[in-house]
């Protein structure tokens, strides 16, 4: 029986032929993303805006799905309801309410009114502006962390051009994400902070199995143009990349629609940078190795036969 083949051998596709519109519209992408975020803003949630955490414990198993139907009945606005440790012990955590302390209060009050005297209550607090503020800039700087690190090790690894060409991709994959979220309305929050991290690491795997192919063929192609080389280098990787974007798309859409609510914004952020990611280990990191002019690689006796012909009168 033969597999099943969804790419087939020897595909000759030529990528770099759309490299400038892919650029391009790229490009504009990336600025209508930033004037989203500027002019819109996210919309943040409980985690960066602050708000009130309440954890109990109920007499036996929780009922997630009976606990968010009452909760969200209370028009409390922006809500978060997490199972941890014993399934009898929930976290409720709910946004920051106009009108200061008396309003933070009253909701307290309308939560404990609507779950009743059989609920334990274990812990309540008040978050506030302060902490929010730490958790964004925290956020901010493990993101930055992120594609500092990414490009050390690219350059270790490879070139500075191959260093370049990587975080070149990867901050794209994260200006678009902070653009789908700006224009969706959907909820920011600390999870999707979690999700970016995870869409770095997913299209830097990409574009390192990419670059890898590349490098390699740099070597054994040294009479190939640079634009032919990165073309063949991705045909030779296309039906990997292909496989896993759409396996790993599979396992997330299952996450998504069976998941349940409390990770459906992390799977719908994963969903987005695979196919963003996929995309940009294509179109943005290898086109800008042709832009930045990366060599050919050679071995020590050709670099040095080079330079002995150079040294010539």
């Amino acid at each position: 029986m033969k597999p099943i083949k969804l790419i087939p051998d020897n595909t000759d596709i030529r990528f770099m032929a759309w490299s400038r519109v892919a650029i391009i519209a790229s490009t504009v992408a990336i600025l209508i993303s930033i004037a989203g975020a500027m002019v819109l803003g996210l919309n943040f949630g409980i985690d960066f805006k602050g708000g009130t955490l309440i954890e109990i414990r109920t007499p036996g198993p929780a009922d997630i799905g009976e606990l968010r139907r009452k909760i969200g009945a209370l028009g409390l606005g922006s809500y978060e309801l997490q199972e941890f440790g014993d399934p009898r012990d929930i976290l409720i955590r709910f946004e920051t309410q106009p009108g200061g302390e008396a309003a933070q209060q009253k909701a307290i009050r309308k939560v404990k009114q609507a779950l009743g005297e059989a609920v334990e209550y274990r812990r309540v607090e008040i978050v506030g502006p302060k902490v929010s503020g730490e958790l964004t800039r925290d956020g901010v700087i493990a993101v930055l962390t992120a594609l500092i690190g990414v490009m050390i090790y690219i350059w270790f690894r490879f070139e500075w051009q191959f260093a370049l060409g990587a975080v070149a991709s990867l901050t794209h994959d994260v200006l678009l994400t902070i653009g789908l979220f700006a224009f969706s309305r959907m909820e920011f929050n600390l999870s999707i902070i979690a999700a970016i991290l995870t869409i770095v690491g997913y299209s830097l795997n990409d574009t390192v199995v990419v670059y890898d192919r590349i490098r390699e063929n740099m070597r054994r192609y040294k009479r190939k143009k640079l634009p032919e080389l990165i073309d063949l280098s991705i045909n030779q990787m296309l039906s990997r990349t292909i496989l896993t974007s759409v396996s790993t798309l599979v396992a997330l859409a299952a996450l998504y629609i069976f998941g349940g609510e409390v990770i459906r914004g992390f799977t719908f952020t994963m969903i987005w940078g695979v196919i963003v990611g996929t995309y940009s280990s294509i179109f943005i990191a290898a086109p800008i190795l042709i832009w930045l002019g990366a060599r050919l690689f050679q071995t020590d006796e050709e670099s040095a036969a080079a330079k002995a012909e150079a040294a010539r009168p």
